[in-house]
């Protein structure tokens, strides 16, 4: 049997996959109750301290009551994506898509002290509103003190790193760069960027 995905479609390089979780935060959340996943949308940032990734969720969630005691989750950041049409390739080819995607599995832990999960709070908003933090969220906000008991903090220690790159790499060198500019069209012209990044 054959390897899937292929070899050249996985990343283990570490720092790219930090900057996908920085640059598109919102990540699916999974974790499994009696054999069925339980999937929350939510953002989560990388603690570069830490190394650990720390986000919080509503207290109503079934969700929340899986997210402690060391329990394996597995979440995913998806980067960009397009459809290819075999028309932008020099040679031959089939319709594809291509991705750039992070899955990362770890050990979750809560956060129960109300200070320490109000931090986490005033660090992911401070992360969100970067650059130009036109907001500030004080620890000291009395709304803080009615909100913080009606949320699960948690921070997740990652035991599993997986890039999934699918960018053509099959292809011929001009096939390639012409995807990688595909990609770069159907997105938004200020993260080009950050796409170059991801292609070095």
């Amino acid at each position: 049997m054959k390897n899937y995905p292929p070899p050249y479609h996985l990343s283990q390089n570490k720092n790219k996959m930090i900057a996908i979780i920085k640059q598109y935060p919102l990540a699916m959340l999974v974790s499994v109750k009696d054999n069925k996943p339980l999937i929350t949308h939510l953002p989560v940032i990388y603690n570069e301290e830490t190394g650990k990734l720390v986000g919080h969720i509503d207290l109503n969630n079934t969700q929340a009551n899986l997210l402690k005691e060391n329990k394996e989750v597995t979440l995913v950041f998806k980067g960009l994506d397009t459809y290819i049409s075999p028309c932008v390739y020099t040679t031959e080819q089939l319709p594809t898509w291509n991705y750039i995607i992070v899955h990362i599995t770890g050990n979750v832990t809560a956060i129960t002290n109300p200070e320490k999960a109000k931090q986490t709070m005033v660090s992911m908003t401070k992360f969100l509103e970067a650059p130009d933090h036109k907001f500030h969220l004080a620890i000291n906000n009395p709304k803080m003190d009615k909100f913080i008991h009606y949320i699960h903090a948690f921070e997740i220690e990652i035991t599993h790193w997986e890039g999934k790159f699918k960018l053509s790499q099959d292809k011929c060198e001009q096939d390639q760069e012409n995807a990688k500019q595909e990609l770069i069209k159907k997105s938004n012209e200020d993260i080009t960027g950050f796409i170059n990044t991801i292609y070095k």
